[in-house]
């Protein structure tokens, strides 16, 4: 299953990368294509179909994802991601309801719960009443508009506990759409903020219920983990490198390309290593991973700018794109934690 989705990155997904990061008709043919080869649930359950991918093999997935394609990394991500967490649920409905069609595409579920990792005032909101949740408030970010059939929502609870649960992805009455936003990266992935007005997440759609401090805990335990796509961004431009190395012939290029793969490959090593060892002993080690990956990711796409002069400053050209991507990759997911190591590293605190 890891080979056939690796050739599939690599055939189809890869030379189309610059149609994908801007059209997203392109992008949803992609998906599309994705799931008629069945490779849309990575992570589900043996019992629902599989193929309940390992955990190293999946993040050489995810990796060779942004390799190929941050946007449509990014993209298929959300669905993979909320596909593991509803394989996780305690509610049978929910998952008869979407596990069977997850692989292939007849089910498609983004992701909208980063707000909970703000601080202040929670900006949506939940209150139990009869048959489930009432939801209020504002979702900042969700991506995926035209592409997923339903989002996994977070509302944080007057306990301070967070109800998760499966929405509309169109708009309902209590239910509505923002337009798509204009970013800098990966804005054919088509992402919008939502505003829920007493909507009722019914308790068949609740997917479960999360103590106070849930996501955090979570951030803490994933810190490195999600330095494989900043990896995966940087095996990418050193991609671009090479093939300006080869056509310039130029001895400084190789020298340059070699030692970014060297050091790119210890990043790769230190993460894994690091991801495994995970407890909070090795935090820092963490922390320090991940903002390695953050920085490599940079350097490795401005490298390939670099390498390829003017023609970089193509919206159409690779190096471009990729150094775009870096910028998503350095603040995804982020936490305070990481972003002081980030810049600690970035200003060699």
């Amino acid at each position: 299953m890891l080979e056939r989705a690796l050739r599939f990155l690599r055939e189809e997904v890869a030379p189309n990368a610059e149609a994908l990061d801007q059209d997203p008709s392109q992008l949803a043919s992609a998906m599309d294509r994705m799931g008629a080869l069945g490779l849309l649930a990575l992570k589900r359950p043996a019992e629902f179909g599989g193929p309940d991918l390992p955990e190293p093999e999946f993040r050489t997935f995810q990796e060779e994802g942004a390799r190929a394609s941050g946007t449509f990394a990014f993209l298929q991500t959300q669905h993979q991601s909320a596909v593991g967490m509803i394989a996780r649920s305690d509610n049978d409905a929910v998952r008869q309801r979407v596990l069977p069609h997850a692989a292939d595409g007849a089910a498609r579920i983004g992701l909208g719960f980063a707000q909970l990792r703000r601080s202040g005032p929670p900006v949506l909101r939940a209150e139990r009443v009869p048959g489930g949740y009432q939801i209020d408030g504002h979702i900042p970010w969700i991506t995926g508009q035209g592409f997923f059939h339903e989002v996994l929502i977070g509302a944080a609870l007057p306990s301070g506990e967070a109800v998760f649960g499966l929405v509309p992805f169109t708009p309902q009455q209590g239910l509505s759409f923002g337009e798509p936003m204009r970013l800098a990266a990966m804005e054919a992935a088509q992402t919008v903020t939502a505003d829920l007005e007493g909507w009722l997440l019914r308790d068949e759609d609740v997917v479960f219920v999360k103590p106070a401090g849930w996501i955090q805990a979570n951030d803490e335990i994933n810190i490195a983990l999600q330095g494989h796509f900043a990896i995966g961004n940087a095996l990418g431009s050193l991609d671009v490198l090479r093939v300006a190395a080869e056509r310039k012939g130029n001895p400084v290029l190789a020298d340059a390309l070699k030692a970014l793969e060297a050091e790119l490959e210890s990043c790769r090593v230190a993460t894994a290593r690091a991801q495994v060892q995970a407890s909070a002993a090795n935090r820092e080690e963490r922390l320090q991973v991940r903002a390695w990956a953050i920085e490599l990711a940079v350097r490795c796409a401005h490298a390939a700018i670099a390498a390829t002069s003017g023609g970089a400053n193509q919206l159409s050209h690779p190096a471009q794109r990729l150094y775009r991507e870096a910028l998503v990759y350095t603040v995804s997911a982020q936490t305070t934690p990481i972003m002081e190591a980030t810049l600690a590293r970035l200003a060699r605190l």
